[in-house]
């Protein structure tokens, strides 16, 4: 009688440990050089002077009514069509009067109505919750403003 030996593969694995224990201490060097903090300078006084000519400016009040820059009336945060409406008049302005985004005047990869200054600030009050500012953002958004930013004011040290 012949047994028949079968010959099963075996797999070494300890190249797989070796390679596995350099790659461990090489992340275990390099953790510590990464960033923990990114650091920002925010002016430590209110800088006086005037604001450039084509800054739009959304105020959220604290009773949610909306302002545009000195114009109040704008509507509120549940019913914005008057700050929708005026705001799409003055980008409309802005195309006829070819007031363009600085930088953007030159530029013919993009059309008239992509080179015009659509920026917008939101300003609200701290206690306003997160969900009040998140609508005017999207309604700002529908009125075609790019890019949205927000203005920081009192803030607590």
């Amino acid at each position: 009688m012949s047994e028949k030996i079968e010959n099963k593969p075996v797999i070494n694995i300890t190249p797989l440990i070796d390679i596995l224990l350099v790659l461990l201490i090489i992340f275990m060097v390099a953790a510590p050089l990464k960033p923990h903090r990114f650091n920002v300078s925010l002016p430590s006084d209110k800088q006086e002077g005037k604001p450039h000519p084509l800054t739009l400016i959304v105020t959220v009040n604290p009773d949610q009514t909306l302002k545009l820059n000195t114009e109040t009336g704008m509507g509120t945060v549940a019913d914005p069509a008057p700050l929708t409406a005026r705001l799409a008049e003055v980008f409309r302005q802005r195309l006829e009067n070819r007031a363009f985004a600085e930088g953007m005047e030159a530029r013919t990869d993009v059309t008239e109505s992509e080179k015009v200054e659509r920026t917008v600030f939101v300003k609200a009050p701290r206690s306003l919750k997160y969900g009040e500012v998140a609508k005017v953002v999207d309604v700002l958004k529908g009125a075609g403003a790019t890019p949205i930013s927000f203005q920081l004011d009192e803030l607590e040290k």
